[in-house]
């Protein structure tokens, strides 16, 4: 069960150049990891993916289900890059408001969202204001909230962005987490090369609106020329990738 995209075209006005042209691809198991240089169409991938946008050519869809169904959204989460907290609201009230958003009773949500705020190790949060948090612990806020309706894709767009090296770990840690315990496919941009694709299932390269990678880390980091010490390895093989376009 995942989101597959057929044929797709986007572009943000009528005269200028798509963003993504003719852009079919299905979202791997495990984590995949979506690189490529500013303006490759990272976000816009994410947010087709999340039925935020709708494309003007082509076809996206979560396995037999439209784009645009009701049911589509339940599997399917979203975690934008800047996430905001709600002014009065505790941690666990944001978390399990939006669960009700996504359709789920307030029971439900309330508990679910308790057990999201685990997955996060966010527990000892749950009672604080979420105007309080770092910007660490408010992107594994977003990360509960995204999780607390059981999704089975959830897409996260440039998640570590601002974080320092001890928060980058544990915020891999929690999505490994996800991945493992809940089996959830999970789709990450980010411009951390060196530091999150070696930890990928999958790497996915955009550049110039097509995909110019998709594949196992493994075969991603083999790219790099021979002789590349191996911690350059990821880099050196985003930049064979992005500049032989």
């Amino acid at each position: 069960m995942t989101v597959s995209f057929t044929d797709c075209t986007y572009r943000y006005k009528r005269r200028n150049r798509p963003v993504l042209d003719r852009f079919t691809y299905r979202i791997h198991e495990g984590v995949t990891i979506l690189l490529g240089p500013n303006g490759a169409g990272k976000s816009t991938t994410l947010k087709l993916a999340a039925s935020v946008l709708t494309p003007q050519d082509g076809r996206i869809a979560f396995d037999d289900l439209g784009s645009r169904e009701r049911a589509y959204r339940r599997h399917v989460s979203w975690m934008p890059q800047h996430i905001t907290a709600a002014p009065g609201l505790t941690c666990r009230e944001q978390v399990a408001y939006t669960g009700w958003l996504k359709g789920m009773n307030r029971t439900d949500a309330w508990t679910q969202a308790q057990e999201a705020l685990a997955l996060v190790n966010m527990v000892e949060h749950a009672g604080e204001k979420a105007t309080k948090l770092s910007g660490g612990q408010l992107r594994r806020l977003g990360v509960a909230a995204a999780l607390v309706h059981d999704c089975r894709v959830l897409l996260l767009d440039e998640p570590t962005a601002g974080m320092d090296p001890t928060q980058r770990r544990v915020f891999r840690d929690v999505i490994a987490a996800a991945a493992a315990t809940r089996r959830i496919r999970i789709l990450m941009s980010t411009h951390d090369v060196a530091d999150l694709a070696e930890d990928a299932d999958h790497v996915t390269v955009l550049a110039d609106g097509r995909v110019q990678y998709d594949g196992d880390t493994t075969g991603f980091l083999s790219q790099a020329p021979h002789g590349t010490p191996t911690g350059r390895l990821a880099e050196a093989a985003y930049t064979h990738f992005v500049h032989s376009v």
